[in-house]
């Protein structure tokens, strides 16, 4: 991993509704809830995060459920579609299951020479199960009749969507250290070697498709890995240095950030491998129970009167 950013750290998303967006993806993607809060700037909201047993960083899927909020348009300058990495030969089981649960979703799509299935959750939002052209060695958390053989490993790429990908893909190459590996049409595909997995960036330039609108169904931002706080810091140097607007070093309980919105208009966060999740709850209980930011907890009774019940 070096002193390089190494691959997907998480990526946020917005949903409309708690309960439903929490029993999908426990219960349709069998996905461990690995932590369960509330937003740092609106703890009437609950911040949920969804992974594999510990929370690894390259697994985690974050969401704002905001109650009502009504639904986004994927468009440009935002990250329009999450890649899963499953295990070779899942893709049959996920779309029958899909069928039997009645989530829609398109098959036999093949993408730089990987098969994948392409599915939306309850608010919209596009996800991609991708058999990778490496096994992905990752365990998979079980759960909901989901088994190690099927599950969820972790990322697997991120799409973004641009009017035009060159100043996105300056970023990319010029900061991030990554290198473009491919094209196909309008898709170009960039990767790290400094990660194996959740690697993978594709740039695709939809002017056509107009600005994106985030609300439910659209992705928040996308955060990109560091090892530490000096990591990130260096980073932070490189990127203000290039003339962005980036913020200060943000602690977010379970990691240390930095906001910046690169030139194609995405929000990307750089975040840290440390602390983790296992600081408030050991391992054997991430997700199972309420956890606030502690600016908030002698508020806790007035807002687990708000936030809406799961159960």
């Amino acid at each position: 991993m070096n002193n390089k950013i190494a691959g997907l750290h998480h990526i946020t998303a917005i949903a409309g509704n708690a309960k439903r967006n929490y029993d999908f993806y426990t219960g349709v993607l069998g996905l461990r809830m690995v932590k369960k809060t509330v937003n740092f700037d609106d703890p009437g909201t609950y911040h949920f995060y969804f992974g594999n047993e510990t929370g690894a960083p390259g697994t985690i899927l974050t969401f704002f459920p905001w109650e009502g909020i009504g639904t986004g348009r994927i468009g440009t300058g935002m990250a329009s579609e999450i890649g899963y990495a499953v295990p070779i030969g899942s893709l049959g089981f996920w779309a029958e299951r899909f069928q039997q649960l009645g989530v829609q979703h398109e098959t036999n799509i093949e993408r730089f020479g990987e098969k994948l299935l392409s599915f939306t959750d309850p608010d919209g939002l596009k996800i991609n199960l991708i058999e990778p052209l490496q096994d992905d060695q990752r365990k998979p958390w079980q759960a909901a009749g989901v088994t190690e053989k099927e599950g969820l490993k972790g990322f697997h790429s991120i799409v973004l969507t641009l009017n035009d990908i060159k100043a996105t893909a300056e970023i990319l190459t010029d900061v991030f250290e990554y290198r473009l590996q491919a094209q196909e049409g309008n898709r170009y595909r960039f990767i790290t070697d400094a990660v194996e997995n959740a690697s993978i960036v594709d740039l695709e330039e939809a002017p056509e498709l107009g600005r994106g609108v985030n609300a439910a169904g659209t992705n928040h931002h996308v955060a990109f890995r560091v090892a530490n706080e000096d990591i990130l810091m260096n980073y932070r140097a490189k990127i203000a240095a290039r003339g962005l607007s980036i913020t200060p070093k943000i602690d977010r309980d379970y990691f240390f950030s930095l906001y910046f919105r690169e030139p194609g208009g995405v929000l990307f966060e750089l975040a840290t491998d440390n602390p983790g999740f296992a600081t408030d709850e050991t391992a054997e209980a991430l997700g199972s129970s309420l956890r606030l930011p502690k600016q908030y907890e002698p508020s806790r009774a007035k807002i687990e009167a708000v936030l809406p019940k799961l159960d």
